[in-house]
């Protein structure tokens, strides 16, 4: 009865984030029925006009429909069995899973896909199903908890809601812990790549040319997005823009700051080169300052490892034999 109880719990919290989902779009559902029905009429007028049309043409048609049915099924049987029937189902299943997500999720997690750089690899409608399927995953675990141990019945819906809210929470929290790993790894390459672009454009390279060979030779994060900077500048974006977005994707201040003075520098026209060194050298002062930081909090840190380890095996070493020695003399 208990576990019906909590089955019960289970579904209607799915059937109110249905409801709210189904009341938010229920103006665009129709709103499309309408653009629906629209297009289906205005096929259908242009159906009747083409079938007086193709009367005449009746046996090529055929002919070419039956050409493009043999090409359909070659193609078909030539891709893999992932391709044909794994893939489409999948992707079903997806977007089915992304209907039962809320509305505001996609525009969270697009902006975690950008600090993330996979945005062009990780679609966002795969992780809104993944979220979905991890919320459903922790309803589950917590009905089997409740289901092989006995509880009251206002333990057993906390820990249903536990249950549902650690799914819902824990794929958040690594992707927020992958977001600030990359970030890290940003931060220790901008020295670097700042002082190898001072040098390229010193030596004569352009801006663009100088990154480019850089993005060449070096790997990671910050390379990835300088390539991707490059490539929107392929496609006709300026450079100031380009330079914004590369900010706004890796979200880190010293970047923001690079980005600034190199659009400054631009805009007034004062020497690349001179903007650039100062600027490598403004960011190598700053890592080192940050590295002394963190030498500076290493003692504070080893103090809990200390207490916990060492502190006892060296108090067993030195203590015990005196102690087995107070004891045997005092048993004589």
């Amino acid at each position: 009865m208990i576990f019906l109880t909590a089955l019960l719990v289970t579904m209607l919290f799915m059937l109110v984030l249905f409801l709210l989902y189904y009341s938010a779009h229920m103006p665009q559902m129709k709103t499309q029925q309408k653009l629906e029905k629209m297009i289906a009429q205005a096929e259908a007028q242009r159906a009747e006009a083409r079938q007086q049309k193709v009367k005449a043409t009746a046996p090529e048609q055929t002919a070419s429909v039956q050409e493009r049915r043999q090409a359909d099924f070659h193609a078909m049987r030539d891709k893999s069995f992932y391709e044909r029937i794994i893939k489409p189902v999948t992707t079903d299943i997806e977007t089915w899973l992304t209907h039962l997500a809320p509305r505001e999720l996609r525009s969270v997690l697009e902006e975690m896909l950008m600090h993330l750089g996979v945005q062009e690899k990780w679609g966002v409608n795969r992780l809104a199903a993944g979220w979905v399927l991890a919320v459903a995953l922790g309803g589950l675990i917590s009905l089997l908890v409740i289901y092989f141990r006995p509880f009251q019945l206002t333990q057993k819906i906390a820990i249903v809601g536990l249950g549902l809210l650690l799914g819902a929470v824990i794929p958040f929290l690594l992707l927020q812990s992958a977001i600030r790993r990359r970030k890290a790894a940003i931060k220790k390459q901008l020295p670097e790549f700042l002082d190898f672009l001072s040098v390229s454009v010193q030596a004569g390279l352009s801006f663009d040319g100088a990154v480019s060979k850089i993005v060449q030779r070096m790997k990671g994060p910050l390379p990835d997005e300088f390539q991707r900077m490059l490539r929107d500048m392929g496609l006709g974006m300026n450079r100031q823009r380009t330079l914004t977005q590369l900010a706004r994707r890796c979200d880190v201040d010293e970047v923001y700051l690079f980005t600034a003075s190199v659009i400054q520098a631009e805009h007034l026209g004062t020497s690349m080169s001179k903007n650039l060194k100062n600027q490598a050298d403004n960011m190598r002062d700053r890592h080192r300052q940050e590295v002394r930081a963190l030498a500076l909090k290493a003692p504070v840190k080893i103090i809990f490892p200390l207490i916990l380890f060492i502190f006892p095996s060296i108090f067993v070493m030195v203590v015990l034999p005196s102690a087995l020695t107070l004891l045997k003399s005092l048993a004589k």
